[in-house]
């Protein structure tokens, strides 16, 4: 066999090897994005307690559902302020947001500005799940035999879905600025969650090995100036 046809069978072998790799990596970004979506501890937000051996009520939320916690305050930390933390024990309540379900309320979205920016936060994050499902569906498909042009629009859904989580996540990070800043809120501190984390950590992988799937679809470029004459079909 030609010199160039042996150095192409190689490439081509190691193909599915590598298409196969980067998906796996791929599925974690995925399972990370469903996480984010799902739950509900993007960030958490705390009032200012000043009597101690009280009560005091810390929230948690997510892109569908606020959660808040009442809280027995027993003694005072070396730098707290604030009412928490949150993984202490308590009467736990959680309720969707009054504006994805007519009937309950979130007193502190029912601000105008904070509304537009829960639905936008929830609206991107939809979309970055829908790309990642169907830039799934479009790498299994690749499995087939010659089917390997799917890899390509796979590629870029998995790119947009990434683009798309972190639009969400700078939308949320804008929303809790918004509401510590705010003097219509009790809130004075904030810490971002694990769901926060997973969000970001999507955005990597998916943008990533969005990119990466992408460069091993492309059709590889000679790279010896022989391999294209040693390739080409004999005259007849």
């Amino acid at each position: 066999a030609p010199p160039g046809a042996q150095v192409r069978s190689g490439m081509d072998e190691s193909k599915p090897l590598k298409v196969r790799l980067t998906f796996s990596v791929i599925l974690v970004g995925v399972s990370l994005l469903f996480a984010a979506v799902v739950t509900d501890h993007w960030a958490v937000l705390s009032p200012k307690v000043e009597n101690y051996n009280t009560t005091c009520e810390a929230a948690h939320f997510g892109l569908w559902r606020l959660c808040t916690k009442r809280i027995l305050m027993q003694e005072e930390g070396p730098k707290e302020k604030g009412c928490g933390p949150i993984s202490l024990p308590g009467e736990h309540n959680c309720s969707y947001f009054k504006h994805f379900t007519p009937g309950q309320s979130s007193e502190i979205f029912e601000v105008t500005t904070q509304k537009e920016y829960s639905i936008s936060a929830a609206a991107i994050a939809i979309f970055s799940v829908g790309f990642a499902i169907i830039g799934t569906i479009c790498v299994l498909l690749s499995f087939r035999k010659k089917r390997d042009y799917l890899l390509k629009p796979a590629s870029m859904f998995y790119t947009f879905a990434g683009l798309c989580i972190i639009i969400s996540v700078e939308v949320m990070r804008q929303s809790v600025k918004r509401m510590i800043d705010s003097k219509d809120t009790v809130w004075i501190e904030y810490s971002y969650s694990w769901s926060f984390a997973c969000a970001c950590a999507s955005f990597v992988l998916l943008f990533i090995c969005g990119i990466i799937l992408l460069l091993i679809a492309l059709p590889r470029f000679p790279q010896n100036p022989w391999e294209t004459c040693m390739d080409a079909e004999p005259e007849h």
